[in-house]
């Protein structure tokens, strides 16, 4: 059964517009990493001394050093957008299935009305959705159905490695930090090792052995490793609307029934998410 709100857009109207929280906040994830800080720093408050949590050496060890070393594994570019993906998974502007469906399905039913070129005009409306606004450039520029369609796959196929890229550098810093934490606890015990006859160089150098180990769970566990599982789900949805994109212009390219394009977009569309624009 198709869901209740995935109504027929009416002729005339605008291409269905991208959701409104788009541009708002992913409260799952905000509140998620504000929430764990929150009960972390709450019990060191409620300990008395917050500020024995905070070690300058310990903070160079750990974050610096997770990033120099994952930098090992890949760029320094891929890396430094790794952490623009960062911000991506919590502000990320989601595109439904079911919305992307509807929009093909509209662009579909304007170029049956009219004409393929007469979605020149709606290029305005879906500007904001770089894949569908530049498949529909393509589109109305007259490029043959195959090689529209070979174009599309491979532009779907380089988004969902570049998502996948990303996501592989979290989840390596991931791994890094724990181990900078360890080496940073080596570094201490050495430290205070050498120094046993000097009682007041005891306490610094057991605090960075402790608070690296300390900080390197912290951002693999509360940062790295959520945040890569985020992208790799966000990267799906983001693959599934892409297809649905892919598919919708190749059957307008080839001026196939919008009736037989609802029917195909459905058998990807999970069952809360199917349109009946038609009916």
């Amino acid at each position: 059964m198709a869901n209740t709100s995935q109504t027929r857009a009416t002729e005339g109207t605008q291409v269905p517009s991208r959701p409104q929280s788009n541009a708002t906040v992913d409260y799952a994830t905000l509140g998620g990493v504000v929430g764990a800080f929150l009960i972390i720093i709450t019990a060191m408050i409620l300990g008395g001394s917050p500020g024995s949590f905070f070690n300058l050496p310990a903070i160079l060890i750990v974050i610096g050093g997770t990033f120099l070393v994952t930098t090992i594994s890949f760029t320094f570019d891929e890396v430094s957008r790794s952490q623009k993906t960062m911000l991506r998974a919590a502000l990320y502007q989601a595109e439904t299935p079911g919305n992307a469906a509807l929009q093909v399905l509209f662009l579909a039913d304007q170029a049956r009305r009219n004409s393929i070129l007469s979605l020149q005009k709606h290029l305005k409306d879906i500007q904001n959705s770089g894949f569908l606004h530049r498949a529909t450039e393509m589109l109305v520029d007259g490029i043959a159905p195959e090689q529209l369609e070979a174009v599309l796959e491979q532009q779907l196929i380089a988004t969902q490695n570049r998502h996948q890229r990303s996501a592989n550098i979290l989840r390596r810093a991931g791994e890094v930090a724990p181990a900078m934490g360890l080496i940073g606890t080596l570094v201490g015990l050495v430290q205070m090792l050498s120094n046993l006859e000097d009682p007041s160089t005891i306490g610094p150098s057991m605090a960075v052995a402790l608070l690296t180990t300390f900080y390197g769970a912290i951002l693999s566990n509360m940062i790295f490793h959520p945040l890569a599982a985020k992208l790799e789900r966000i990267s799906q949805t983001e693959a599934i609307v892409n297809q649905i994109y892919t598919i919708g212009i190749c059957s307008v390219c080839k001026q196939e029934n919008p009736r037989r394009l609802e029917i195909m977009l459905n058998t990807i569309l999970s069952p809360d998410q199917r349109v009946n624009y038609f009916d």
